[in-house]
């Protein structure tokens, strides 16, 4: 067995995916911190441990390892990093021998597992659990309801479930509202009015967003008072939602 060298935090939630139980939590890991670490940042730590290349061209290297591997995969490749494993993948029904691909129903996705290394390394993180986190604004589910999956994929043109507490969007003015922010921290706001916005309930539609990673955001004044907040309160879901 593994010495534990890592500890991660976890405050628990409630677990909106059971409804008809009442003590049922899920973990949510704590990110008091810490960020999401991008190619710049991973040149800096190679960098930073000894490497004789230049911060430059670490960057350029793993860009250009980015780029491979996304071509490989367009090609349907297998790839498998010393991280994880990716696997080419169409979801969806196909009724028939001879059905046809159709983008209504089916998607182009992939499978993406801990590999061996990550699996052993994930061995020596140990768990501390802070309690229930109460109170505060959150998301905890987003729920694709074109597919009824909450795995964290969503459609284009479709709606989404997010639920949580103090999610309103309120008041109606500038710079407020839910967005959805790719890989390059680019924010792609939602500019249909919201099926439904409520404190624990909303109903986005999603924009026209290309293929690949987004983390859900919320900017709200709304508050459980009469008064509203003084500035914008920012509200992110911990889970990456992707378009396929």
């Amino acid at each position: 067995m593994s010495a534990i060298k890592f500890i991660w935090k976890v405050w628990l939630r409630l677990n909106f995916l059971t409804r008809d139980v009442d003590n049922d939590y899920v973990a949510e890991v704590s990110t008091t911190g810490k960020k999401a670490l991008r190619n710049a940042d991973i040149a800096r730590l190679i960098k930073e441990s000894g490497s004789e290349l230049k911060y430059e061209t670490l960057l350029s290297i793993l860009d250009q390892g980015d780029r491979i591997i996304r071509e490989k995969l367009q090609e349907g490749h297998s790839v498998l990093t010393g991280c994880c494993r990716f696997t080419p993948r169409v979801t969806g029904t196909w009724i028939g021998a001879n059905a046809k691909f159709d983008a209504a129903v089916h998607q182009i996705a992939l499978d993406i597992v801990p590999s061996a290394e990550m699996r052993a390394a994930l061995k020596e993180v140990g768990v501390e659990v802070l309690g229930v986190k109460d109170g505060g604004a959150y998301v905890g589910l987003v729920t694709d309801t074109a597919t009824g999956l909450a795995d964290g994929t969503v459609t284009p043109g479709d709606d989404i479930l997010v639920e949580g507490d103090r999610l309103k969007i309120a008041p109606d003015e500038a710079g407020l509202g839910v967005f959805f922010v790719d890989a390059a921290g680019a924010a792609v706001p939602v500019t249909r009015r919201l099926t439904q916005n409520d404190p624990k309930k909303l109903i986005v539609r999603v924009p026209a967003l290309a293929p690949g990673q987004y983390t859900l955001r919320i900017a709200t004044r709304f508050s459980n008072s009469k008064t509203f907040l003084t500035e914008p309160r920012i509200i992110e879901y911990g889970k990456l939602l992707t378009v396929p």
